[in-house]
């Protein structure tokens, strides 16, 4: 399983690290964001049908729920809100261009939002943005761009008691291929451990079915 938006971002990896040294306190919330650009003459067919992507929450949805579930420290939580929709395509009534969603768990709190709204004019494929809310501070990741200023990616913001700042994370190493690698050869979980990866799934499942289900 590659969650894509964590495993290879390096501003997440970054983050990553300063939540784990106690740079904002505990975590107490995230905010998640995951918009895309709809690039609709690269979309196969199945692109369209809610039956072969599995509906927005499932797809991109997933990603922002597994990194809920790791700043937080949670292993499980409740679905409290759920939401899809088609906006802007009713020639294809399958396809779902936006979804949100609220999730609670003893540890903290999590709002995710989903979109195929992008513009072209963003000089990649979404602004995809990631806040985390500590005791003691906060992290705001810009991980694609920052949009009004020239393109970088992997910015990453960092408030707490005695810092305010910009990182520039580029060159942040991910550990999660090196860690795949070592799991194969000794047959461990270093990288993404099953049981999260089936959690996240069933979370973005329950979501959709609730969403679905109004």
């Amino acid at each position: 399983m590659n969650f894509s938006e964590r495993f290879e971002v390096p501003a997440v990896a970054m983050a990553e690290n300063l939540v784990t040294q106690g740079a904002i306190g505990r975590v107490i919330q995230t905010v998640g964001l995951g918009p895309h650009k709809q690039n609709l003459k690269t979309r196969p067919e199945w692109f369209f049908k809610r039956n072969r992507y599995g509906g927005i929450l499932c797809d991109i949805g997933s990603h922002q729920i597994d990194q809920f579930m790791i700043f937080t420290g949670s292993t499980d939580a409740e679905i409290c809100h759920a939401h899809v929709e088609n906006t802007t395509m009713p020639d294809h009534p399958g396809f779902q261009d936006f979804g949100d969603m609220v999730l609670r768990s003893k540890e903290g709190h999590g709002y995710i939002r989903v979109d195929w709204f992008t513009p072209n004019g963003l000089p990649t494929w979404g602004d995809g943005r990631l806040f985390i809310q500590g005791t003691e501070g906060f992290i705001e990741m810009r991980k694609y761009t920052d949009i009004g200023q020239p393109h970088r990616t992997n910015n990453l913001y960092l408030v707490n008691g005695s810092e305010n700042r910009h990182i520039d994370c580029t060159g942040m190493a991910l550990p999660y291929f090196g860690r795949l690698v070592a799991d194969v050869v000794a047959r461990s979980e270093t990288a993404c451990g099953q049981a999260h990866t089936f959690k996240v799934m069933e979370l973005a499942i329950k979501a959709q079915a609730k969403a679905e289900a109004k």
